[in-house]
């Protein structure tokens, strides 16, 4: 690395630079003097843990070409350590610039703007971010924070990763699908770049693992954080973790001192009661002046920037001089667990609970369920409170459940998920042989199975697993295998304009608005999008209706939508359409008066969905093909009457099955769009393969017979001849 009298700006020393030298100082990055502001900024940063190991850091990446790191959650390491690299390595001056992933959004999106302010430039130029449908970055950007899924895209066109001098991995514990197919990726590309520099950090790294995965990699730890924590466990379990968590920041208002609340909890919908109850319940006790204002704040990846940003907000003032003070109270998702600094939170309530996605390759069955967390994770929630001042942690289990019952760290991602997007991405990569990719962890030989013959049957591998030339097409597409395959079959049915825009609603969170004190006018609002055929056409109506409005703010609320959802499904159109329109993918409509429009729609549906469908059985329970799954419709499904076979989403494992987003389909259709996978020698069998088998005859015979008639048109007289002769 370059050595560069440049690095003075940002050591403790420059804390001492007093009047006109302050002001004669320049920024290196905009050619501007630094602001107050900056100096301001730097005072705090000079004080983080990770200060006392700059030096130590910059030598070890001078030494080797990949470095671990294991800092305390509060040490600074996400917002420092890059800066560290970009003024000792100067990536600028070789037109290179320093990535730095995360595996949420909201992380990349947040840590960019700090650390934007920290470098004294506007956010989008020097300092950008890049995430899934939204880019801010410029020709001039030097330092990248970004999704883990986005650099991965980056390598499928640039597979040695040549624009990036320094490439740092943070908060690698979480072992997200994209974390894990980048280290093995990296690890191929650091043999043919040893000038590349690699950085694997986070607060709970098992290390030896990691340090044994990169070839005995030096590790670095930064011990320490701001201010201590107080762990407080609770002493008995807890028969509902949802009414203890309201209980307990409800207490935490009325007797701990000023601070700020910071609650998980598992998804939107409990996220949202959260906080109406909270409330409520602080509204009766404001009332009678025995607690300060309080201001409480929903955070989940789905919400917008805008609304993301009032998390940073200041507390609510004291309603009177010398009044008891105010407090925010943050209920969030896991996304506020790392790399989300919120300055103020005092106090953090856990339950011990989130939201994962659990894949079982024999039923074929991927759910997102409540299960409990990892020690590592309760160690970085913890880690949230005492940023600014010594913090308490509520954990709303007993400690004896904590030594026991959590496992030490998360469960990798991709022993839990199905791997089919992760196989087309790596055959993307040129990794022909999935036996040789170097996985940390290799997936389960069982999903592997499943998916390799998910990708079969969608025509993106060939038998040999050698990818088609619409597994190809398939990989340019940020989304799941089987909403592509239905994308780019859409054309030949007149409707990819429609699909299209149904894929992009798919890909946003649910749409529709149900609150709890206004469920039946919520209802009846959704009534009016509502297609007799199912969901997918529901969601198609709700979306035409709402680019249909000129005062969508309004017509939203009157409507019951998430304005933000379906602005998301908006962007996301946007980029699926230049995708379509580089890969010369027609975008075509059908009239949507006609009926032929719609059945035309349902039968590009069965090309991606074809292994997802459902039929009515006798005792008048629908029954999963092949799987034989028992299943219900799910309550939220707009159909009226119970088809007799019904394409769908999801499959939601509670107290019952149920399958959501659900669209009727003719049976004809599983046996003329997908002949390979409906083969009924190899069928289980059930009512649905009675049908089936009946309907194949039926076809037979009808083709038999058009071919009969074809013949005697062509040859009318071979009857006679045949007589004669």
């Amino acid at each position: 690395m370059n050595s560069s009298p440049l690095i003075e700006v940002d050591t403790p020393k420059a804390t001492q630079v007093r009047g006109s030298e302050m002001e004669d100082r320049i920024n290196p990055l905009s050619n501007i003097p630094f602001s107050s502001q900056y100096y301001d900024l730097l005072k705090i940063r000079c004080e983080l843990p990770v200060y006392d190991q700059r030096e130590r850091f910059l030598q070890l990446i001078e030494e080797n070409q990949v470095v671990i790191l294991e800092g305390e959650t509060g040490s600074g390491k996400t917002t420092q350590l890059p800066q560290f690299i970009l003024y000792e390595d100067l990536p600028r001056l070789q037109g290179k610039q320093i990535a730095c992933t995360q595996p949420r959004r909201v992380a990349a999106m947040a840590v960019a703007r700090r650390v934007s302010e920290e470098l004294d430039v506007q956010l989008g130029e020097e300092v950008g971010y890049s995430i899934r449908f939204e880019e801010c970055t410029s020709p001039k950007t030097v330092l990248k924070y970004m999704t883990d899924g986005m650099l991965l895209r980056e390598a499928m066109v640039d597979p040695l990763l040549d624009c990036y001098s320094t490439i740092i991995l943070d908060e690698a514990h979480e072992r997200t699908l994209a974390t894990d197919i980048l280290m093995g990726l990296l690890k191929e590309i650091s043999r043919k770049r040893p000038e590349l520099k690699i950085v694997i950090m986070s607060a709970t790294l098992d290390s030896k693992k990691f340090q044994e995965y990169w070839n005995d990699a030096p590790l670095l730890t930064i011990p320490g954080r701001t201010h201590p924590v107080e762990i407080i466990y609770s002493p008995k379990p807890e028969i509902s973790y949802f009414e203890a968590s309201i209980r307990t920041a409800v207490q935490i208002h009325r007797s701990e001192p000023e601070g700020d609340i910071l609650l998980f909890l598992t998804g939107e919908e409990e996220i949202e009661d959260a906080c109406f109850r909270i409330s409520n319940s602080i509204q009766p006790l404001l009332s009678k002046s025995e607690v300060g204002p309080v201001k409480v704040i929903p955070l989940y990846s789905s919400l917008p920037p805008a609304a993301q940003q009032r998390i940073f907000e200041p507390p609510p003032p004291s309603e009177t001089p010398g009044g008891l003070p105010g407090r925010k109270i943050i209920v969030s998702t896991n996304i506020a667990e790392s790399s989300l600094t919120i300055d103020g939170v005092v106090y953090v309530i856990d339950p011990g609970f989130s939201k994962q996605m659990i894949y079982s390759p024999r039923i074929r069955i991927q759910s997102l369920l409540v299960r409990p967390i990892s020690q590592a994770a309760a160690k970085q929630r913890a880690g949230r409170a005492g940023r600014t001042r010594p913090g308490k942690a509520f954990r709303l289990y007993t400690q004896g459940a904590f030594d026991t019952e959590l496992p030490v760290q998360a469960y990798p991602e991709i022993l839990r998920s199905n791997c089919s997007s992760v196989i087309l991405q790596i055959k993307k990569l040129s990794f022909d042989n999935l036996i040789e990719f170097d996985f940390m962890d290799p997936p389960v030989p069982e999903s592997l199975m499943r998916s390799l013959e998910l990708l079969i049957y969608l025509d993106a591998i060939d038998d040999d697993g050698e990818l088609t030339d619409t597994g190809e097409l398939m990989s340019q597409f940020p989304i799941d295998p089987q909403l592509t395959k239905m994308l780019i079959s859409s054309p030949k049915f007149g409707c990819s304009n429609e699909i299209l825009t149904i894929v992009s609603m798919l890909s946003a969170p649910n749409i529709f608005v149900r609150p709890s004190d206004s469920r039946r006018s919520a209802d009846k609002a959704k009534s009016q999008f509502i297609h007799k055929d199912g969901d997918h056409l529901t969601l198609l109506n709700t979306y035409l209706a709402y680019k249909s409005k000129i005062d969508v703010s309004t017509w939203c609320t009157e409507n019951y939508l998430n304005i933000k959802s379906l602005k998301f499904a908006d962007d996301v159109r946007a980029q699926l359409t230049r995708i379509m329109e580089k890969n010369a993918i027609p975008l075509v409509s059908t009239d949507l008066n006609s009926e032929s429009c719609f059945v035309n729609i349902r039968r590009a549906l069965m090309c991606g969905f074809f292994m997802q469908v459902a039929h009515l059985e006798k005792n008048d329970y629908y029954l999963t093909v092949k799987d034989n799954q028992m299943v219900e419709l799910h309550p939220s499904s707009c159909l009226e009457q119970q088809p007799e076979w019904v394409l769908y989403n999801e499959f939601v494992l509670t107290s019952r099955h149920f399958i959501r987003t659900v669209t009727r389909i003719e049976g004809e259709w599983l046996l003329e769009l997908a002949p390979k996978y409906y083969d009924l020698e190899n069928f289980p069998n059930c009512e649905g393969k009675r049908i089936l088998q009946r309907m194949q005859e039926e076809m037979e015979s009808n083709n038999q017979k058009l071919e009969k008639s074809k013949n005697q048109a062509e040859n009318p007289n071979a009857n006679e001849t045949f007589l004669s002769s």
